[in-house]
């Protein structure tokens, strides 16, 4: 698709551009990691706290954003992606139903 030219109206083909990424929620968790980490030390460094305690506390802001992303809010699975484990459990059984593989039984 030809994007119109650049003019005065910039602004309906940045929304059009925004319109067509598609970011989720995980989109917007891996752009937020570096933002809180870089914003959050330069805001508590103009602010006057040191920068050997500034990284640290913005490191909590982005592992809190990690962790809500894979522990709290974590993707989970949906019936067309499940696969059905049970469905091929004796692929490896000979006519009678025994396994094909020696088995150790000491």
């Amino acid at each position: 698709m030809a994007y119109p030219a650049i003019t005065g109206n910039t602004y309906i083909l940045v929304l059009h551009i925004i319109e067509q990424i598609m970011t989720g929620y995980y989109d917007i968790v891996l752009g937020l990691i570096p933002v809180a980490l870089v914003g959050i030390t330069a805001a508590l460094t103009v602010v006057g706290i040191n920068m050997t305690t500034a990284v640290p506390l913005a490191a909590v802001v982005a592992i809190t954003l990690m962790g809500h992303a894979m522990f709290i809010n974590s993707p989970i699975e949906t019936a067309d992606e499940s696969v059905d484990t049970n469905a091929n459990v004796n692929t490896n059984s000979n006519s009678s139903g025994t396994s094909q593989f020696p088995v150790n039984t000491d």
